[in-house]
C-alpha cells in the first residue's frame, strides 16, 4: 500500500470517528434550556394536569376554566419557555369568557424530556393539548383555538395546516423559515456557512425527521384551515418583523389577519392596548356565526 493510499484511509477513519463527536456536539449546543415555573396562576381557578404525548411522556400545565361549553384554548410558550411566561394572557382571556390551558413542550418546564426537541414536536405536544380540551366537560369541543410563542407559533400554524376542525389561531412572534432562524444563529456563534454550517442545518433535518420547507410558517400558512392572526413586536431583533410580513403575504384567503405592535420578541409594550383586537379576533372566529369577515380594526398598524 503506497503513502497516498495511507494518509486517504487516515483521513477518511479520522473524519469517521469526528462525525459523532461533531453531531453529539451539535445536539448539545441546540438543546433548549429547561426553566421551570416559579409561581402559578394566582387569582384565578385553575387545576393542575398532566396530560399525555407522543412517546409516553407526559405534559404538564395549568388548567384554567371558564364556566360550561366555553370556547377554549392551548397556549404554548416558544424554545427555553414555559408555561409560567405565557400567562400575562391569562386573566384577559378568562374574563372574555375562554377556558384556557398552559402547558409545557417536552423538555421544557416540568414536562417530561424527549431526546430532543423540534417544532414538529412542539406542535405533537399541541395536537395532544388541543385532544385534552376537546375532552373536557368545561369545553365546547367545536370551539377550540391555539396561540403559540416564537416555536410554538410556529407548531400552532403547523398544525392548523393540518387539522379541520381548530377554531382559530395566534401567532406571536413567528419566524418565516427555520433555515433563516438557524443562520442567524450561525452567524451569532461564528460559524461558516460552508461547510460546517450546510452540514448543521443537514444534520438537524435528518434528526427531527422534516425538512425546513415543509414545516416552515411562510409555507404552511398556505394550508391553515382556520382564521389566523399573525401579532409581532416591530421591535424584535431575535426574529425581523419583515418575517411576520413574509408569512402574512403568503396568505391563501382574507382568513389570515397581521397585527404589528410596538414590542421586542419576548415583550409587547402595548400587550394590554392590543389584547382587546386579539380577544375581538377569537371571538369572531369561534362565536360568530354570521359569517362575515373580521376586520382588523384601524389601531392595528398593519402593512
Amino acid at each position: 500500500m503506497n503513502r497516498f493510499r495511507l494518509i486517504t484511509l487516515a483521513v477518511a477513519l479520522l473524519a469517521t470517528l469526528a462525525v459523532p463527536v461533531v453531531n453529539r456536539r451539535i445536539r448539545a449546543s441546540l438543546a433548549a434550556p429547561r426553566l421551570r415555573e416559579t409561581g402559578v396562576p394566582d387569582g384565578l381557578p385553575w387545576r393542575e394536569v398532566h396530560i399525555p404525548t407522543q412517546r409516553g411522556k407526559t405534559l404538564f400545565g395549568w388548567f384554567i376554566p371558564s364556566g360550561e361549553a366555553a370556547p377554549a384554548l392551548a397556549v404554548v410558550h416558544g424554545w427555553g419557555g414555559n408555561a409560567e411566561m405565557m400567562l400575562p394572557l391569562a386573566e384577559p382571556l378568562h374574563e372574555a369568557g375562554y377556558a384556557a390551558l398552559f402547558f409545557d413542550a417536552r423538555s421544557h418546564g416540568q414536562s417530561d424530556g424527549d431526546s430532543f426537541a423540534s417544532l414538529p414536536r412542539f406542535a405533537e405536544d399541541l395536537e395532544h393539548a388541543v385532544d385534552w380540551l376537546q375532552g373536557q366537560r368545561e369545553v365546547d369541543a367545536s370551539r377550540v383555538g391555539v396561540i403559540g410563542h416564537s416555536v410554538g407559533a410556529g407548531a400552532a400554524l403547523l398544525l392548523v395546516s393540518r387539522r379541520p376542525d381548530l377554531a382559530a389561531a395566534v401567532s406571536l412572534a413567528a419566524f418565516a423559515h427555520p433555515a433563516g432562524i438557524m443562520r442567524r444563529w450561525l452567524k451569532l456563534k461564528g460559524i461558516p456557512y460552508w461547510p460546517l454550517g450546510a452540514y448543521i442545518l443537514h444534520y438537524v433535518q435528518s434528526v427531527i425527521g422534516h425538512r425546513f420547507d415543509d414545516i416552515a410558517p411562510c409555507h404552511t400558512i398556505r394550508s391553515a384551515n382556520c382564521p389566523v392572526l399573525l401579532a409581532h413586536g416591530t421591535d424584535d431583533q431575535m426574529v425581523p418583523v419583515s418575517e411576520a410580513q413574509e408569512i402574512y403575504a403568503n396568505r391563501r384567503d382574507e382568513r389570515v389577519h397581521l397585527l404589528l405592535m410596538p414590542g421586542s420578541h419576548d415583550e409587547y409594550s402595548e400587550i394590554e392596548r392590543h389584547i382587546g383586537t386579539v380577544i375581538g379576533f377569537l371571538d369572531a372566529a369561534m362565536r360568530d356565526s354570521s359569517g362575515e369577515p373580521w376586520v382588523l380594526p384601524e389601531t392595528g398598524e398593519t402593512q
